[in-house]
């Protein structure tokens, strides 16, 4: 998850400021929390709750989709912002630079909470170095993949969307303004033939079941680690990991189509090709594919049904914005909980990390104590969150991330995970 603040123009020629798009922030905020809930839901051992009929239906109506949702409002998102912010003729090492400075300081800081609070051994270089560098979703490999921070997943993807928008946006541009529907439905299109494939030829499961559990371990007293954050997942030579599962989700290729849709949707919006209607329409479309993913197999559910809905909440709720329709997601509030979800986004499972060590493991729980914990969590994920953001990615961005000291609205700050 990374901010999409602008590229500076060179200084001689300016670019002019496209309008703020509050709404979008805010909107972060609701991408960011579904993820946090859906990580409590796996990820705080609160046993024998965990263990218990009442958890099970519990993890049936908060399904692994939940979190993907999220996940995908924000790869989207973030193609949409990035064109929005790019001016002709911006910086292209600037945007680099940029784009780095919004990524690795948040990401480090709570990569090192992490090693810190799980004691992650550092002989280990497989556990840890791919994830600090952000290329471990590369590999199919759980022992890399689950051996750090586990929502900086995504960061890997973020970083290829980065690293191609420059080299493809001139192919973006060259397409006719009657024409870039029509891509955005090839794109739509593409993604179902991508997943059809892993579905058909990848090995995995096929079934329409939930594939992300909670990995419990015997007796009904609270460990004091989740198994992503113990010393026996950590001592592991290798975790194998389902091809199809990690093509579908954690490859960053095969989630490279839903970014460009966010930078197709946002030329729409640019060239006033999207009409600014109600909510409404859009908001049951999305529901309506979220719906679907229940009776799906896993390849389908993370993010083949949700993309184009997604696009088009995205997409209607910028052009709202512009033309001045603001709801909740616009608010002060909400744009201030939009500016720290990056941050949030990182920091939860570091959180959750400290959180069973101390206070959950050795005891026992039912419902009222998972709930008080998850509300534990939440808050002190959204103080660190907050300290972070404040601390950290505000300072590194005044400081470093401009050459000069023209003031453009490349303060806004839009972001990702």
């Amino acid at each position: 998850m990374t901010t999409a603040d602008d590229i500076e123009a060179p200084a001689s020629r300016p670019a002019p400021r496209r309008a703020d798009l509050p709404s979008l922030t805010g909107a972060r905020w609701w991408a960011a929390f579904a993820v946090f809930v859906l990580h409590a839901v796996v990820f705080l051992p609160v046993y024998p709750f965990q263990k218990s009929e009442l958890f099970a239906t519990l993890h049936r109506w908060i399904p692994m989709q939940l979190g993907a949702a999220g996940v995908t409002f924000f790869f989207i998102l973030s193609g949409f912002i990035i064109y929005w912010s790019f001016p002709a003729g911006g910086s292209i090492s600037g945007f680099y630079r940029r784009r780095m400075l919004k990524i690795f300081p948040t990401h480090l800081v709570a990569a090192v909470a992490f090693i810190c609070l799980a004691s992650v051994p550092l002989h280990r270089l497989v556990v840890w170095l791919p994830n600090l560098f952000l290329v471990h979703t590369w590999a199919p490999k759980s022992t890399t993949l689950g051996g750090l921070n586990v929502p900086s997943w995504s960061l890997c993807a973020e970083v290829l969307f980065y690293a191609s928008f420059p080299v493809l946006l001139p192919l973006v541009r060259r397409i006719r303004g009657d024409r870039v529907l029509w891509w955005l439905g090839g794109l739509l299109l593409a993604i179902l033939a991508l997943h059809t494939a892993y579905f058909l030829w990848a090995p995995g499961p096929k079934g329409i079941a939930n594939a992300f559990a909670p990995r419990l371990v015997p007796g009904d007293t609270s460990p004091n680690f989740e198994l992503h954050a113990s010393p026996a997942w950590f001592r592991q030579p290798d975790i194998p990991v389902q091809p199809a599962y990690w093509l579908s989700y954690y490859f960053p290729l095969s989630r490279l189509p839903e970014f460009f849709l966010g930078v197709l949707a946002a030329r729409m919006v640019s060239e006033n090709r999207w009409r600014p209607v109600a909510m409404t329409l859009p908001l049951a479309a999305l529901a309506a594919a979220y719906a679907a993913t229940w009776v799906v197999p896993v390849n389908y559910k993370m993010s083949a049904l949700l993309a184009g809905p997604m696009t088009v909440v995205v997409a209607t709720m910028a052009a709202r914005d512009l033309a001045g329709i603001r709801g909740l997601n616009a608010s002060p509030r909400m744009v201030w909980l939009g500016n720290v979800s990056y941050a949030f986004y990182l920091i939860q499972f570091p959180v959750m990390v400290v959180v069973t060590r101390y206070g959950i493991g050795g005891h026992r729980f039912g419902f009222a104590g998972w709930l008080g914990w998850t509300a534990v969590c939440a808050a002190l994920s959204l103080a660190a969150a907050a300290a972070v953001y404040r601390w950290v990615d505000v300072p590194v961005m005044r400081r470093f991330a401009r050459r000069s000291p023209v003031r453009s609205h490349s303060e806004s700050s839009f972001a990702t995970p």
